[in-house]
């Protein structure tokens, strides 16, 4: 009879060293009302559930993906939360890019 080998769980654990600890990611509270849930539902109901961004190239786009509602003016330069006009369905990688994008012109125009 062979004896059976045990395995030993993990004995060496990583330590996170950053000198500065980022915060988990959290939605704003607007994105989880009601109001915003709806329009998300009509406008993925009327444009389907597609990327918009005429810069995306589609490689990871697949049938049913998760689409962002992405305000065209953001939200803290002015734009309008529940106008469709200002809103542009992006998959994820588009709007990872769009959102970096706007981050780095807002750091580059302060003092």
């Amino acid at each position: 009879m062979a004896a059976k080998l045990k395995m030993l769980g993990t004995v060496i654990r990583t330590m996170d060293t950053r000198p500065i600890k980022v915060a988990p990611k959290t939605a704003e509270p607007f994105y989880l009302s009601p109001e915003w849930r709806k329009l998300m539902a009509e406008i993925i109901a009327e444009r389907g559930r597609r990327c918009e961004d005429p810069t995306c190239d589609g490689k990871t786009h697949r049938l049913g993906m998760r689409v962002f509602g992405d305000h065209l003016v953001e939200l803290r330069d002015g734009g309008a939360p529940l106008d469709k006009r200002n809103i542009m369905l992006r998959c994820g990688a588009s709007h990872t890019k769009k959102t970096l994008a706007e981050r780095a012109k807002r750091m580059a125009a302060r003092p």
